[in-house]
This record gives C-alpha cells, sequence and structure tokens, in this order.
C-alpha cells in the first residue's frame, strides 16, 4: 500500500515525465525544427503532435490518419496494432498518466477559480466516439483529393494539441513563419482558447468529450491487463470514491467505466482500502 501511495503522489512528475520524454529534442524549440529522425517511425502512446519540435515519436491518431483506407501503405497495420497493444495493456490508465494533452488540462484546472460540474453532461461524452469513426475514419478513407491523397482531418481542423506544440513554438522560434498563417491558424486558435478555457473550469473537457484517442482506449477498459477493483466485504458505501471522481465514475458499480482513466483518486480516498489495481497476470495489491 505504501507503494500505491507514493505512485498516487507523483502522478503529476509521471505525467511530467511522460512529455519530457515524448518531447526529448528540446533544443528543436530554439532552432524552430522539427525532428525527423527514425524515432517518428514510432508512435507515442498519447496524444502528441507530430508537428512539436520536440516530439520524439508520431501521434498514433495523425498516424492512422495518414494512411486509413489506403490499401498499398502497410504502415497502417503497425498503426492499428500499436494502438490495440496500448489499449489491451493499459487502457485508459494512458489518459491519466502518459498523455501530455491530458497533463495540460490538469495544469489548467489547478488555476484557483470555481470549477463546475459536469455531470448532468454525461450526454456530450459520446461526442469522441463520433469524431473517432467519422472525422479520424471514415473522412480520410473516403474523401481523398484527384491523386487519392486525404486530409487528415482531425489534426488539421480540430486537434488543439497541433497548434499547442507545433505552430505556436515554430511561429515564435522561426520569424519566417508568422506571415504565412492564414484563417486555419486563426480557426484553431480559437478552438484551443475555447479548450484552455473550459478546462480551467471543467475537469478534462477534451478528454470527456472530444478525444478521439481517449475513445479508442476506452473501448479497451473492459478487457485492458490493468484493472481496478472494488472489495464489497471492506466497502462501507460512504460515498467518497465517486465525489472525488473528476470523470463522474461510480468505482464500486463500475470498475471498467469507459470513462475511468486510471488515475487512482477513488483509491487515494478510500476509507477502507476497499478499492485496489492490478495488472491481471500479476497478484492485486
Amino acid at each position: 500500500m505504501t507503494k500505491l501511495k507514493s505512485i498516487l503522489k507523483n502522478r503529476g512528475f509521471i505525467q511530467f515525465l511522460s512529455t519530457l520524454l515524448t518531447n526529448i529534442h528540446l533544443p528543436n524549440f530554439l532552432k524552430g525544427t522539427i525532428y525527423t529522425g527514425e524515432g517518428k517511425k514510432m508512435c507515442v502512446p498519447g496524444l502528441n503532435c507530430y508537428s512539436c519540435p520536440g516530439a520524439t515519436g508520431s501521434c498514433p491518431i495523425g498516424s492512422f490518419q495518414a494512411v486509413v483506407g489506403s490499401s498499398k501503405f502497410k504502415f497502417s497495420y503497425y498503426v492499428t496494432g500499436i494502438l490495440i497493444l496500448f489499449g489491451v495493456t493499459l487502457g485508459r490508465f494512458i489518459c491519466g498518466f502518459l498523455c501530455p494533452f491530458g497533463w495540460f488540462q490538469d495544469l489548467l484546472h489547478k488555476i484557483p477559480t470555481k470549477k463546475l460540474s459536469t455531470k448532468k453532461l454525461k450526454f456530450l461524452t459520446y461526442i469522441k466516439y463520433i469524431v473517432l469513426v467519422v472525422v479520424v475514419c471514415m473522412l480520410p478513407a473516403f474523401f481523398k483529393n484527384d491523386v487519392g491523397i486525404a486530409s487528415p482531418y482531425f489534426c488539421k481542423y480540430i486537434c488543439p494539441q497541433g497548434i499547442l506544440e507545433g505552430a505556436i513554438p515554430l511561429a515564435l522560434s522561426n520569424p519566417s513563419i508568422p506571415s504565412t498563417l492564414g484563417t486555419l491558424f486563426m480557426s484553431k486558435a480559437v478552438i484551443l482558447t475555447i479548450i484552455v478555457i473550459l478546462a480551467i473550469l471543467f475537469y478534462r473537457p477534451f478528454c470527456k468529450w472530444i478525444c478521439p484517442l481517449g475513445a479508442f482506449y476506452a473501448l479497451f477498459n473492459k478487457i485492458s491487463f490493468y484493472q481496478y477493483h472494488v472489495d464489497k466485504s471492506k466497502c462501507v458505501s460512504c460515498g467518497k470514491c465517486s465525489k472525488a471522481c473528476k470523470m463522474d465514475v461510480d468505482i464500486t458499480k463500475n470498475t471498467a467505466s469507459a470513462e475511468c482513466i486510471r488515475c487512482g483518486e477513488c483509491k487515494r480516498v478510500c476509507p477502507t482500502q476497499a478499492i485496489s489495481s492490478s495488472f491481471k497476470t500479476f497478484k492485486s495489491e
């Protein structure tokens, strides 16, 4: 249990470390260049833009969109396979601990101001599945240009991480870029601004309502190796776990909710230590 508490106390550090390792090429932020080495052939687990100057690998959503619906590429099998591997192994634990944009929203939510609940907005959680199916999969597959190349619709028109990690740092470090920015940059800036404001007021609005990567990992929460458990003999039905959960999950009713990001907050507040987690192949904590 001591080990568990230590991990929970350091979740922010793990998020920081994951973000750093995902964007380890820090000198590129000053140079205004993008790393294009062999590492870019690998996908990182969280939402992290390929165009970020420091990006170590490729964003799985961007990589998938680049090849979806094209029979002459085999890289799509790798992207799909690595996404399934991440999902089966960890599920939405990736959202809670390893996603840079998830951490960014966590930091925004720490800004002292009035916080609003999303419990009455649960219907909005289905939007991310629509984004996954329609924007990420269907549009690139069916809407291509004359030479058979489709735009990465989600990355290009919706994803706020692209402008946060890519466009803004590159524009700041490269004097020639700002003059080329047009309406697309402005529209993406508006989307990012809206997400920033919402993230200050609501907990992780992008993760809850829009993120297609979160939607994909959510499909694996029930079958992933990493699972949560509730010992009914220890549970006193105090409701503290439900009140503490910022993702609006009652872990005592559903230990594998698609919305659970495995942040561990419910375990932290449980007075009887009735909530635990483990990998299926290992002994429970």
